[in-house]
């Protein structure tokens, strides 16, 4: 899957203050992401790290219901081979590591819903500012039953700890925005949208004025402490046979059609 430009669904904008946004527009859709979408996120990072007058990256979704409702789950129903399962995870992972790589700060302002790939997103962003009504999760035992890569795992796990992780996913629960403010899934809540807007435009306005050198050696000296050890592009991974099983099993076919079917999944364990 190869970067593009961003579509009317993925808008793309920086200003003369060295501020830059993209806005996840498919509010109808509660955000929910299409691989256009991600392949646009691509896009923009490589953008943004070619331009040296871009200060910080503010990441945040059309209208108030919704930072992003995770994956359009339309997108699934071609997967049929372990290919797909693991590619698709491959090219989750460098969306997300795109983001973390970044030599600007990136702040993910986040309104009502941030489950699935939203959740993902949110969470590869160095600050993270919610509204009061902000719900945090991956209901995917709930809903679709494929699973986290390892990276992803890694990635919450740092910032909540493994018994949270397991508690969000296996209760396939929603995080209100206090107790995420409680565990460190965000580090600020603010009332509604509106104070949203400001809060995110101060602090990126702020941050504009600090020292670019020191926030891209701190981001990247702790990237480094997190990161697991490189493998090739091609290289198998720690955590593929878990994609596999999850992704090639009945249990994931059936999850999305019940999605889509607007009905409660029958689970089987294979």
């Amino acid at each position: 899957m190869n970067a593009h430009a961003p579509t009317d669904e993925l808008l793309f904008t920086k200003d003369e203050a060295g501020i830059a946004r993209i806005v996840l527009n498919r509010p109808q859709a509660r955000n929910a992401l299409t691989f256009a979408m991600y392949r646009g996120l691509i896009a923009c990072c490589e953008d943004i790290a070619a331009d040296p007058s871009v200060k910080v990256l503010i990441i945040t979704g059309a209208g108030e219901k919704a930072f992003a409702a995770g994956t359009d789950i339309a997108q699934f129903r071609t997967f049929a081979t372990a290919k797909d399962a693991l590619g698709y995870e491959r090219f989750m992972d460098q969306v997300l590591g795109g983001l973390e790589r970044l030599r600007v700060p990136t702040i993910a302002a986040i309104a009502g819903a941030c489950t699935g790939g939203g959740a993902a997103i949110a969470a590869s962003c160095d600050l993270r500012i919610a509204t009061r009504d902000a719900r945090f999760g991956f209901p995917i035992a709930r809903t679709l039953g494929n699973c986290l890569s390892q990276a992803n795992l890694k990635r919450l796990s740092n910032l909540i700890g493994p018994a949270r992780v397991k508690d969000m996913i296996f209760t396939a629960r929603l995080v209100g925005a206090d107790e995420a403010l409680a565990i460190g899934l965000v580090g600020e809540v603010v009332e509604d949208a509106a104070a949203l807007t400001e809060r995110v435009d101060t602090l990126a306005t702020l941050l504009t004025t600090h020292a670019p050198l020191t926030m891209q050696a701190t981001k990247e000296g702790l990237r480094r402490l997190a990161e697991e050890d490189t493998l090739p592009e091609d290289a198998p991974r720690p955590g593929d046979d878990l994609i596999l099983l999850c992704y090639m099993s009945e249990d994931f076919r059936e999850g999305m059609e019940a999605f889509l079917g607007k009905r409660s999944p029958d689970w089987k364990g294979r």
